[in-house]
């Protein structure tokens, strides 16, 4: 057993994995001591809190190890015999060495620069400080001014350096190679495996990378996110994010505001009425897809894929002109539920994405409500639990709650079928008033249905088509047993798509028609919300204009408008890169971020084939306004501005 031993503790994986476990403590000192020096910023953290965030923080501090250890874990993994001689190992205590104390420096730099900056650094602060000339100066200055900083990152550096494990190697005196080689290699195999886990945070093709977004999923308000996340992990995974760069179209902001402002300061002339919510999002479900609204397509003879829906939306009111604000699953939550739309990156995966702000379900607490939201696969795919926990929802319902991998698709999630009878079943359980969303799943790649529907739906020309069959008639039978519920009459049906998918015909294959999606209000109780509307509509805009049909009385921010009011200025906006694409009544600019390039009239003109830039069209107006809106946007994510905050300072929840 002791010669075991001998050889296990001398044996380079197991040399591997003290050191990394070396740096994972440190990893962890650096957090408790980030916290102690903070710990004014984050006054209701208590020591079971902070143990709680502690934890949570390990999950990023693995992906940050591995990311700054990958080259040693190769080295001390890879399967051959030379890696235990003594020369290769002095150089892979280095190779370990030299990028931990890196990422000790960062960490121990932020306990200080938190304090000016109330988050995590990240890859921006080499744009922010690009053009300083007296960096090096102001480094050592701050080295001398926060001696206890220093004091810290070199007893990191110390620890690093002293306690790295590396035994005494005797000559490789074994004799039977290929035995060395069968036992090795399949290590060599499960640490490359393990550490692809640690840095995407999770198994299977369903989990995103972790992002810096992930870290509100553990957090109750999104200042605590600086104690679970590390200053390496927030460094590295923004390195491929584009940061914002504030504009100066205007001199000032307030300039930027007489233009545009994103503050809306509703004061409705009768009181709140406390209405149930639900917000149903379609993956992939274009307007294209939809026979309603293309009556005109092959020839007249079109009749689309929805049936149900076709009949619902002439039940509800809807809109000729509508649209998604990004192409991505991961740009609509943000957009519908928050009024927040994609500019040059996503919202979840860029560093903003701990900002301070209140969506739709946050707003609706205020009144008393209760929230949920619902997505078929796996817990914490697509980034969508952290999001949703940020901007104010109570639970997340997932495929853990659903409880029965039976209806797993076995690729993304459940299937819409049972989903969606379990999301009528969940809600006729809650406390009314409720606002809910559901994400769905079934209409993405692969395009599969359930076996028993093989042959139920047509095929079209896309192999999306039989999902869109499917899915529509999973709405159906929601909406079959939702309606015998208590909750039903007195609730407010909004339903969208996330984006557009695969295409047959042309007039949606434009840079504009590939953002057309369909957008519903519905009330069973109110004949009066209904009709088919020529104003322009955007995701953006289902957040103010749910509160506005509530009667909602207190400021907030939201970069849509009411799209049931006939007095906002009915615009819509959407970054189509590298251009934005800014819509106003019949015309479309597009705009590269310094002149225009284009514009249209969309609505004579659908295949965008006649440029009227120069032909004395006035666009000064709409020029005008799309600059104030992408310096508004740009100014608040980057100063934190997402919220109303009091006059003391405070965010106004």
């Amino acid at each position: 057993m002791e010669n075991f031993w001998n050889r296990l503790r001398k044996s380079p994986i197991f040399v591997m994995l003290v050191n990394f476990l070396l740096a994972m403590g440190v990893m962890s000192v650096c957090r408790f001591a980030f916290y102690m020096v903070n710990s004014s910023s984050f006054p209701e953290v208590n020591s079971s809190r902070l143990l709680g965030l502690m934890v949570a923080g390990l999950r990023f501090d693995l992906s940050a190890c591995v990311y700054l250890n990958a080259l040693y874990l190769a080295m001390m993994a890879i399967p051959f015999p030379f890696r235990e001689n003594n020369t290769y190992q002095k150089v892979a205590k280095w190779v370990f060495c030299v990028p931990n104390i890196v990422g000790a420096f960062m960490n121990s730099a932020d306990m200080v620069y938190y304090q000016f900056t109330n988050r995590r650094t990240n890859l921006s602060i080499f744009s922010e400080f690009s053009n300083d000339g007296n960096i090096g100066k102001v480094i050592l200055t701050g080295l001398f001014n926060y001696w206890y900083a220093t004091l810290f990152f070199l007893l990191m550096a110390f620890i690093l350096v002293k306690c790295y494990y590396r035994p005494d190697q005797p000559k490789d005196k074994r004799s039977n190679r290929w035995l060395y080689y069968a036992l090795n290699v399949p290590l060599f195999a499960v640490v490359a495996y393990m550490a692809v886990i640690g840095i995407r945070g999770g198994f299977g093709k369903y989990t995103r990378p972790l992002a810096v977004s992930n870290s509100m999923q553990y957090v109750q308000k999104p200042e605590e996110t600086a104690i679970v996340l590390n200053t390496p992990f927030c460094v590295i995974r923004t390195a491929k994010c584009q940061s914002f760069t504030i504009p100066s179209y205007y001199a000032t902001m307030e300039e930027a505001e007489r233009c545009y402002t994103p503050v809306v300061d509703p004061h409705p002339r009768e009181a709140f009425r406390p209405m149930n919510v639900v917000v149903i999002i379609m993956e992939s479900f274009g307007k294209e897809y939809m026979g309603l609204f293309n009556r005109d397509l092959d020839g007249g003879t079109y009749k689309g894929y929805t049936p149900f829906l076709d009949s619902l939306f002439q039940q509800g009111y809807t809109f000729n002109y509508s649209y998604a604000n990004g192409r991505k699953s991961i740009d609509a939550m943000p957009s519908v539920l928050a009024s927040i739309p994609m500019f040059v990156a996503p919202y979840i995966t860029t560093p903003y994405a701990v900002n301070s702000v209140v969506g739709l379900p946050g707003l609706l607490k205020e009144k008393g409500y209760y929230s949920a939201f619902f997505h078929g696969a796996p817990n914490g795919s697509m980034g969508f639990q952290s999001f949703a926990k940020s901007i104010g929802f109570d639970d997340y319902y997932g495929m853990t709650e659903f409880g029965d991998d039976r209806f797993f698709d076995g690729m993304w999630a459940i299937w819409d079928e049972p989903f969606f009878q379990f999301f009528a079943e969940t809600m006729d359980t809650f406390p009314q008033p409720f606002m809910t969303a559901i994400f769905s799943a079934s209409s993405h790649d692969p395009f599969r249905v359930p076996e028993q529907y093989a042959d139920k739906f047509p095929k079209g020309k896309e192999p999306i088509h039989q999902c869109i069959g499917y899915s529509d008639m999973a709405l159906r039978r929601f909406f079959g047993k939702a309606s015998k519920m208590d909750w039903y009459k007195n609730t407010l049906f909004v339903f969208t798509a996330d984006h557009t998918n695969q295409t047959t015909h042309e007039e949606y294959m434009t840079q504009l028609g590939r953002y057309e999606v369909p957008i519903l209000f519905y009330c069973p109780n109110d004949s009066l919300l209904k009709g088919r509307s020529q104003t322009l509509a955007q995701q953006i805009d289902i957040m103010p204009t749910v509160l506005s049909y509530l009667n909602y009385d207190k400021p907030y921010v939201a970069f849509g408008q009411d799209c049931l009011s006939p007095d906002s200025t009915k615009s819509v906006v959407m970054y189509n890169a590298p251009f934005y694409q800014y819509l106003h009544n019949s015309m479309m600019l597009s705009f590269d971020g310094d002149s225009v390039r284009s514009v249209y009239d969309f609505q004579s003109d659908r295949m965008l084939s006649n440029d009227l830039r120069n032909r004395a069209v006035r666009v000064d107006t709409m020029e005008n306004r799309l600059k104030a809106i992408i310096q508004q946007y740009m100014h608040r994510m980057v100063n934190d501005e997402l919220t109303i905050r009091s006059s003391s300072g405070e965010e106004e929840k």
